[in-house]
């Protein structure tokens, strides 16, 4: 079954002479309960693409639908309700709140509308991501590595039909990267998360389901893992 489905997604920053196209009509299918991986250099459009994925951006053309929602035509107001309830958002900066203990962090989206994480996933989250000893520790007494599990389990507390990852290891050594993606494939494995992985670590992206390569704003490659 469908859960994402992108048609014509042009983007174009700018006028005239000065004008850039970022993407120039994306179509792209995600059915729920895969892995894909989004490859390309910089300036590819990969960031843009999620970008609008995420409803942070409007498409210039096209349209963004994910579990049937018209993305692109939704307010501010909305689209942040719905990234918060529907997308889990993972980027190489972890975002976190200093003030806030691992655990507050990690509630933080449920929290925000008044609700009480589910204890039994929540705890599960915590011992899935290795931080059962650091629930009351505050973001700077962890490394980057424990950082990011604790940003990923944010992303995954509200069990979004969506998990969107912007090089989710451009920050972290080859060690602590290649955990961060164990941790994603079991994410997806054991509970059927579907992912969209951006990144231009051809390591990282052969680990997913399908490889989709972009330049210059173009699908230039899709291929499945086997």
């Amino acid at each position: 079954m469908e859960l994402l489905q992108c048609t014509g997604l042009k983007k174009v920053y700018g006028k005239g002479e000065t004008a850039v196209c970022a993407l120039n009509g994306i179509d792209l299918t995600v059915t729920r309960g895969e892995f894909v991986a989004v490859a390309g250099a910089s300036g590819s459009g990969k960031s843009t693409l999620l970008h609008m994925l995420a409803g942070v951006d409007k498409p210039t053309a096209g349209q963004v639908l994910i579990d049937g929602v018209d993305v692109g035509t939704l307010d501010p107001t909305r689209a942040a309700l719905f990234r918060r309830r529907k997308v889990g958002l993972i980027y190489q900066f972890f975002n976190l709140i200093p003030t806030l203990s691992v655990e507050k962090n990690i509630a933080l989206p449920l929290l925000l509308d008044k609700r009480k994480p589910d204890p039994a996933f929540f705890d599960q989250l915590i011992r899935t991501l290795g931080l059962e000893g650091k629930r009351r520790a505050l973001p700077g007494q962890l490394s980057g590595g424990q950082q990011q599990r604790v940003a990923i389990a944010r992303a995954l507390c509200y069990r979004p039909a969506l998990l969107l990852a912007d090089e989710p290891t451009g920050n972290l050594d080859r060690k602590n990267s290649d955990e961060i993606l164990d941790l994603l494939t079991l994410c997806h494995r054991n509970w059927g998360q579907t992912i969209l992985l951006v990144t231009h670590d051809e390591h990282l992206a052969a680990q997913a389901d399908q490889v989709i390569t972009l330049s210059d704003g173009r699908i230039v490659c899709d291929r499945s893992r086997g």
